[in-house]
């Protein structure tokens, strides 16, 4: 029995096999043919392919607008946060500028208030004006090398983005609307104002015309723009003097 196994295997594994029932002689489909079926079946539509070719174009072009857009947008952010950079390299100083300039106005002050008759008299009082001249032509260069420059403010026509009018003088030789005094000389940084120049302003005679020719205020405009400019520099000086008594009661009470 051993022997016959072994001889004959694949007669063993038919009589192992189950039998099939015939069940009238129609053949079973199989897997290939189920598939294949399915594909060439009734309900798989037809492709038109001029239909699928108009919505691949549709589609690209979609996706190209939107690539677009997004290029665009990235670059305006380039360019913004490049403009940022710029003007906040440029402009970083103004806080600083601002003070600056006010040590400038004391420096000028402080040379007006010194007659030529009394430096020409006092060798002492002519070095300490020499000085500060000095000081003062140090300060405007290093304004110059950062971009500060002062406003040329007298005989110009009055310019409300540069000038900030502090009084009006009756001057019939002057145009309406001219700058005949300057209270406090105004600084631009590079193309941005720093401080406006406070002036006097005259509001008798014919109107300026643009680019308007300088001319020399007249002796009533000076003196009424000595009285203004002498009433500002005491009410400065009061209020530097408060401050100063501020502090010092600061001071004390720590």
């Amino acid at each position: 029995m051993a022997d016959d196994a072994q001889k004959n295997p694949e007669d063993t594994q038919a009589a192992e096999a189950p039998e099939i029932e015939d069940d009238g002689g129609i053949p079973m489909p199989s897997d290939d043919d189920a598939l294949a079926a399915e594909a060439t079946g009734p309900q798989a539509a037809p492709v038109d392919p001029r239909a699928r070719l108009e919505e691949l174009e549709a589609e690209a072009a979609d996706l190209r607008d939107k690539l677009l857009r997004a290029l665009a947008e990235t670059e305006n952010v380039r360019r913004r946060g490049q403009r940022d950079r710029e003007e906040a390299s440029k402009y970083a100083i103004s806080s600083f500028a601002r003070e600056m300039v006010v040590v400038a106005d004391n420096l000028r002050r402080a040379l007006e208030h010194v007659a030529p008759d009394a430096r020409q008299k006092d060798e002492l009082l002519e070095s300490l004006a020499a000085g500060v001249e000095m000081t003062e032509r140090a300060m405007l260069a290093a304004f110059e090398r950062f971009g500060i420059r002062p406003i040329e403010s007298l005989g110009q026509k009055f310019d409300h983005n540069l000038h900030e009018a502090m009084f009006e003088v009756e001057d019939p030789a002057q145009p309406a609307g001219t700058v005949v005094h300057e209270m406090e000389k105004g600084y631009v940084l590079d193309d941005r104002l720093l401080r406006p120049a406070r002036v006097g302003v005259s509001r008798g005679g014919p109107r300026q015309p643009n680019g308007g020719a300088e001319a020399a205020p007249s002796p009533d405009a000076k003196a009424a723009a000595k009285e203004h400019r002498a009433a500002y520099e005491k009410q400065t000086d009061a209020q530097g003097e408060a401050a100063g008594s501020k502090g010092a009661k600061l001071d004390e009470k720590l």
